[in-house]
């Protein structure tokens, strides 16, 4: 197999973007070719979800950045930040300059949820809330924390996390990297009692045992259940019999949650894990006010069936927290119903269903929002197989740009695009760590929130002498 020299271009510098690059060049040099790589992100520092995705008071998840930090301080492979393709670089502009293009965009809106009255006021999505307070620049620097009593709909592992940061004390969350509008925001919250809600029951939720776990350290909130919710288990159990397929995962699960049932400390706040709960309304003349729920029961051939059992529930604020949803990329097909670009294998499909040459897709954006991040591993490797199957069988056009790598750094300054690079990134994360080192409440880091001041840092740090 002989590969021409290669220049790929990757839309997307979150765990999927960096993880592709990382793959790619391994590939290619295996196969005895060389490869150059320009990661581009809209944001002006990289990780993607996991710098603006997962809850700050989740250090052993953030240390994936470390093993991110070094595929991306590896030669080969240049970070191209607050540069956003579509409106700062069209796609097109990008296939002159490349062999090829990987679109890593990931999922960041809310999925819909359709519900009457979801869209009063005091209804929220959980990835705007998620996006707040990880700090992330393009949102609000305020929140509307104002309920005492909130439900979340959802039973994944970020209505857990939405769950927790509105139910826990802030004081908790002093040490962890949280934006200080954040604290200030939560420290200010008058909420009590925290409502989650699932259509399944116990064995089926979608959460990782860790992130329950987890849920039952919080100092100073109780964990709240409800006997009723427990009735399918409880007559399971009696019965002796285990269903085919459950998981050593959902036993810990179960046994987790059967530890908690009827164990009060009369605690400030309490967070409440209801089961077998469909929402049907949201509540309200003017804004939220409740929510209406209609009891269900999973039956034997696991379908969610509803019982005609409804309950209504008092609330002031509804975060919907159903998953994600991918967005459309200027120039590139997009299934809106799905929320995907249209591919097979990674090679992103035309309306007839055709490859369209020299444009790929990997993570989210390719398969939707489902998975950990191994899946999004052995999702690239997938989609990097075939983009060097394909440069091998001399299936991708040669760029009409010679001196890319140059010319696009010019192009994006013609354009007064301020873009930032790895050494304006190592710059910001040197000042974010200084501020975690002063702050009155010393930390591993304080996230610089606003978008131009990211830019200005990193510009100005990576030219400054080191």
């Amino acid at each position: 197999m002989t590969l021409p020299a290669l220049r790929v271009a990757i839309v997307g510098a979150g765990p999927a973007g960096v993880y592709a690059g990382n793959l790619l060049r391994a590939a290619v040099a295996e196969a005895g070719g060389t490869v150059a790589i320009d990661l581009f992100e809209s944001l002006p520092a990289p990780y993607g979800l996991i710098r603006y995705g997962v809850a700050p008071d989740h250090p052993r998840i953030k240390g994936i950045v470390a093993s991110l930090h070094e595929m991306l301080d590896e030669p080969g492979i240049r970070f191209l930040g607050n540069v956003e393709i579509g409106r700062d670089l069209g796609l097109d502009e990008l296939h002159a300059r490349y062999h090829a293009v990987i679109l890593a965009t990931g999922a960041i809106r809310d999925a819909a949820l359709e519900l009457p009255g979801v869209g009063l006021p005091g209804s929220y999505g959980a990835a705007d809330f998620v996006a707040w307070y990880d700090g992330h620049p393009d949102v609000p620097r305020e929140w509307p924390l104002e309920a005492r009593e909130v439900a979340v709909i959802g039973n994944g592992n970020v209505a857990l996390d939405v769950a927790r940061i509105l139910a826990k004390h802030p004081v908790d969350l002093r040490g962890t990297e949280v934006p200080d509008n954040v604290l200030a925001g939560l420290e200010a919250s008058p909420v009590t009692d925290v409502h989650v809600f699932g259509r399944r029951g116990p064995a089926d939720v979608k959460f990782t045992p860790i992130e329950l776990r987890e849920l039952g350290e919080v100092p100073g909130v109780d964990i709240v259940l409800d006997e009723a919710d427990f009735a399918a288990e409880d007559a399971l159990a009696a019965s002796g019999e285990v269903p085919a397929g459950r998981t050593n995962q959902v036993k810990i699960m179960l046994r987790t949650l059967n530890s908690w049932r009827g164990r009060t400390t009369g605690a400030p706040r309490r967070l409440h894990l209801h089961f077998h709960h469909a929402p049907l309304e949201v509540l309200g003349a003017e804004r939220v006010e409740g929510v209406r729920f209609e009891r269900t029961e999973v039956r034997s051939d696991g379908v969610v069936a509803g019982t005609g059992e409804r309950r209504d529930v008092a609330v002031q604020a509804v975060y919907r927290a159903v998953g994600y949803f991918g967005s459309p990329i200027a120039g590139a097909p997009f299934d809106a119903a799905r929320g995907v670009v249209p591919n097979e294998a990674g090679r992103v499909l035309d309306g007839a269903g055709a490859p369209l040459p020299g444009l790929y897709a990997t993570g989210w954006i390719k398969r939707g929002p489902i998975g950990l991040i191994g899946h999004t591993k052995s999702d690239a490797m997938e989609t990097v197989a075939n983009l060097v199957a394909d440069a091998a069988a001399g299936r991708l056009a040669a760029p009409v740009v010679a001196d890319a790598e140059a010319e696009v750094l010019d192009l994006l300054d013609a354009r007064g695009v301020e873009h930032t690079g790895w050494a304006g990134w190592l710059a910001l994360d040197a000042h974010e760590r200084a501020l975690g080192e002063v702050d009155r409440y010393p930390r591993e880091r304080i996230k610089l929130v606003p978008r131009e001041a990211q830019v200005r840092v990193s510009r100005e740090g990576a030219l400054a002498p080191r």
